[in-house]
């Protein structure tokens, strides 16, 4: 029989570190609520060599349940493999024998950055005293983690979804710090519709009776609020894939052995379970309520005098691309952000049956995608001897 859940799937003291760095802050990051956060830590994982001048270093930024484990396989402290293992290693997209990658885990998430199962002042988890996180306070501290690196630039900077806003963060708020840009799967703000869609899982997860008014983490195995977060994780999954898709795949069909008439599952209710069980054995919910909160605070025109004004801001080369079949952000979110953006070309599409997540399923094109830009990025930046 399968163990109970635990209270968390947080990475926390004592666990294997994994291929994990840290960095540690020592002063308060100020926060755009007006609050600060005190001895803020940024996991971090990197792969390749950094040159002298670091000029061949690259960010990949990873998108909501995502950590800093770009690459390699499951073990002691990484309960998944890399997520864009097949696009990273000597001779492939994410080159490793050409650029330095670094990865960190986003500020308020739960695989070594600090978030709400952290230890706070008090020595507890935060939980729900965690203050509230934007998309750019989320970039405030990869600064900080960029500056500790000796990253005055970056060659380029690229992620999908929440990845994919942080990247237009970091160019729109710091262009002389970014070079190249690659932005996948992201919109410039986010809509009522995708906030809707997160604010039933955030719903979901709070009705949990393990959620305990965000204070569980000290819970037993099977008492914490894993309920809720695989109810939030089955409706987030069903914006992840495309209806057709999914019609394809599983049609009608009962799950081997049961019979819906008689209580059984359909083969995609039984689909859906297990990526709740499996999210709900590696993730933490407040986390999860804490980024899905970050995402919805997207706005890169908030202040700046709206969306194109702010996106005039960064004009070195970029790509932007969407999935064709993406249902949580459509097409017509990118194709918007690739025309304000001065230095991008016209949009790609990515062809995919599989709906936003094709931008982890699709490697082949991604993959084309990373070596075009990484290609103009080279292109602008010689190749520097290596130690």
């Amino acid at each position: 029989m399968r163990p109970l859940p635990p209270a968390t799937g947080a990475w926390r003291e004592g666990d294997p570190p994994g291929r994990r760095s840290w960095h540690h802050a020592q002063a308060p990051l100020p926060l755009e609520s007006g609050r600060h956060l005190p001895g803020v830590r940024i996991a971090y994982e990197t792969w390749g060599r950094p040159a002298p001048d670091r000029s061949n270093a690259v960010l990949v930024l990873h998108a909501l349940t995502g950590d800093s484990h770009l690459a390699g396989p499951a073990g002691p402290g990484h309960p998944t493999p890399g997520w864009w293992d097949a696009l990273t290693g000597p001779g492939r997209p994410l080159d490793t024998d050409r650029w330095f990658l670094v990865v960190p885990n986003a500020l308020g998430g739960c695989q070594g950055t600090t978030g709400p199962a952290s230890p706070g002042p008090g020595g507890r988890p935060w939980g729900p005293d965690f203050p509230h996180l934007t998309i750019r306070d989320q970039v405030a501290a990869e600064l900080l983690l960029a500056d500790a690196l000796g990253i005055d630039r970056w060659a380029a900077v690229l992620g999908g979804s929440m990845g994919g806003m942080r990247a237009l963060e970091w160019a729109v708020g710091h262009p002389e710090r970014t070079g190249a840009l690659l932005v996948l799967a992201a919109p410039p703000a986010a809509t009522a519709d995708q906030i809707g869609w997160s604010a039933a899982q955030a719903a979901a997860i709070r009705a949990d009776r393990g959620w305990r008014g965000g204070r569980y983490h000290d819970a037993a195995p099977g008492e914490g609020p894993h309920l809720g977060l695989g109810a939030a994780r089955r409706i987030a999954h069903l914006t992840y894939r495309a209806g057709a898709g999914l019609d394809a795949r599983f049609g009608r069909a009962a799950q081997p052995g049961e019979d819906p008439a008689d209580g059984g599952r359909h083969q995609i209710e039984s689909y859906l379970d297990h990526h709740a069980d499996k999210l709900t054995r590696r993730f933490d919910a407040g986390s999860y309520l804490t980024l899905s909160a970050a995402m919805n605070s997207h706005d890169l025109g908030r202040g700046r005098g709206g969306t194109t004004t702010a996106l005039a801001r960064y004009r070195g080369p970029a790509l932007v691309a969407g999935i064709t079949s993406d249902r949580l952000y459509p097409l017509h979110q990118q194709r918007d952000l690739a025309r304000a953006l001065p230095g991008a070309d016209p949009l790609a599409e990515i062809d995919s049956p599989h709906g936003h997540d094709g931008f982890l399923t699709e490697t082949d094109q991604v993959g084309r995608l990373i070596r075009e830009l990484l290609g103009r990025a080279l292109a602008g930046h010689p190749a520097p001897s290596t130690p």
